[in-house]
């Protein structure tokens, strides 16, 4: 329906604008017609009375009006097919070859005459539609009165009639090839966008594997190579959906399955020593821990996606924050053989953030450092204070991310090959907070040699920088 729309709005504009054409240059050619018709007869009868009046100047001059006219009037009207009156110095007409003298001279034409100059009239006489030329006598110098050639306009204006009836039946003709085109050109338009609405339909009944067909470089061949970059978005979306779904439940199942093994092994009375009963609360504490953990983490991610977190800034102590990070995470570095160097100045500013969401940043963006590492790696947290900013850079020498992997690493649910890779959110959640913060993050990397993570915030105004 929505395709048949377009195709008669399409060929309805096109019509449009063709009647509308069409309408002016017939007007145009119909005006230029009757004026050339017009001016032709005008041309005639000027040249006719012109010859009269010159006849009369030269031949007749030597006797008065009236005598001419009873005496020479056939002179005059065999020089024309017109209607010809003779009208005298008063206005009043003396003699009408058609025998009809009537008591009012209608026509600017005689006033024209009579003041010397050659006059034009177009008007109605006894109801008929005429032209009237009008043209001086003189004798000696003198005008005596003035000569007029009446012409009907019926034969003119039933010509100019034929004519604009054949102009008109041109301009039918002409609407109804170019309303033909129109429609075929419509259907170059329509035909493709209906494919293409197609094409979207069975993707939006879930068949992204189908692809739209590109047939030209336009609009419409945008339209298609962007539909089939959705479609592939979506397949890749959903994909990565899945893999973050079946990654969130192994990791969710693994320490479940530890605290109820647990839980069933302490129930039984032969296993209730006091070590085994402490190692299997500590392991049970352990695993809860970590379940929290995601959890928590997963609460954190619905809530950036959705737009519903908040921070709550307040003057942070960056030197304090740092120590922090350094004590709770080198216990860790120890244990895994790692090299762990905290660099900043002592003198750091305070900057004005939410603290909470910072520390979240900065353990995430660690932890993940000592996830990719190996024994006898190192990882180094360097902080500089710049003249607008913050820099923050977490270094480690671990296995590295892939050029190919790189730009994808920050996407919602994208995990990499690396067995070591978790739910595929915590970098995506660093991203959301820096963002919130008015910063930016980026990572550069060497597969198995090095990864950069550059964190930047500005300096809040609150802050003692």
């Amino acid at each position: 329906m929505k395709g048949k729309g377009i195709r008669s709005r399409l060929i309805a504009n096109f019509v449009i604008v063709i009647i509308f054409t069409v309408a002016i240059l017939e007007s145009l050619l119909i005006y230029i017609v009757r004026q050339n018709y017009y001016s032709s007869l005008e041309g005639s009868l000027n040249n006719q009375i012109k010859i009269c009046a010159e006849m009369y100047t030269k031949y007749f001059s030597d006797t008065s009006l009236q005598d001419n006219v009873l005496y020479n009037v056939d002179a005059f009207w065999n020089q024309s097919n017109a209607e010809v009156q003779i009208v005298n110095r008063d206005g009043n007409i003396i003699m009408d070859s058609q025998g009809r003298i009537p008591q009012v001279v209608v026509g600017r034409d005689i006033e024209e005459a009579l003041a010397g100059k050659a006059g034009v009239w177009i008007g109605y006489l006894d109801e008929q539609k005429v032209m009237a030329v009008a043209n001086p006598l003189v004798s000696d110098h003198q005008i005596v009165g003035a000569l007029r050639f009446i012409a009907s306009l019926n034969g003119v204006d039933q010509d100019i009639a034929k004519t604009t009836k054949i102009f008109i039946i041109i301009g039918l003709f002409v609407i109804f090839v170019v309303g033909s085109i129109s429609a075929f050109f419509a259907n170059t338009i329509v035909v493709p966008l209906q494919e293409v609405t197609a094409i979207a339909l069975r993707m939006a009944g879930g068949n992204f594997a189908i692809k739209s067909r590109k047939t030209r470089d336009d609009e419409i061949g945008k339209l298609s190579d962007t539909l089939n970059y959705l479609a592939d978005e979506i397949v890749k979306k959903e994909q990565l959906k899945n893999d973050f779904i079946s990654s969130v439940s192994h990791e969710l199942r693994t320490p479940l399955t530890s605290i109820k093994g647990w839980a069933i092994t302490l129930q039984n009375e032969s296993f209730q020593q006091k070590e085994t009963l402490n190692d299997g609360l500590n392991i049970i504490s352990k695993e809860s821990e970590r379940l929290a953990h995601m959890v928590e983490e997963l609460l954190d991610f619905s809530k950036f996606i959705s737009s519903r977190i908040k921070l709550n800034p307040q003057v942070v102590n960056l030197v304090s924050l740092v120590e922090h990070l350094h004590k709770q995470l080198i216990p860790r570095a120890v244990r895994e053989n790692i090299d762990f160097v905290v660099d900043y100045p002592r003198e750091m500013p305070s900057i004005f953030a939410d603290v909470d969401r910072l520390k979240q940043l900065f353990i995430n963006l660690l932890d993940n450092a000592f996830n990719f590492n190996r024994a006898g790696g190192y990882v180094h947290f360097r902080a500089e204070v710049r003249e607008k900013d913050f820099k923050f850079t977490i270094s480690d020498n671990g296995c590295g991310i892939a050029a190919d992997e790189l730009p994808k690493v920050k996407e919602k649910f994208y995990k990499g090959r690396s067995s070591r890779s978790k739910n595929g959110i915590g970098l995506c959640i660093c991203e959301e907070i820096v963002s919130l913060m008015g910063g930016k993050i980026e990572i550069s990397s060497e597969l198995n040699k090095r990864t950069d993570v550059v964190v930047t915030l500005p300096k809040g105004e609150n802050g003692d920088g």
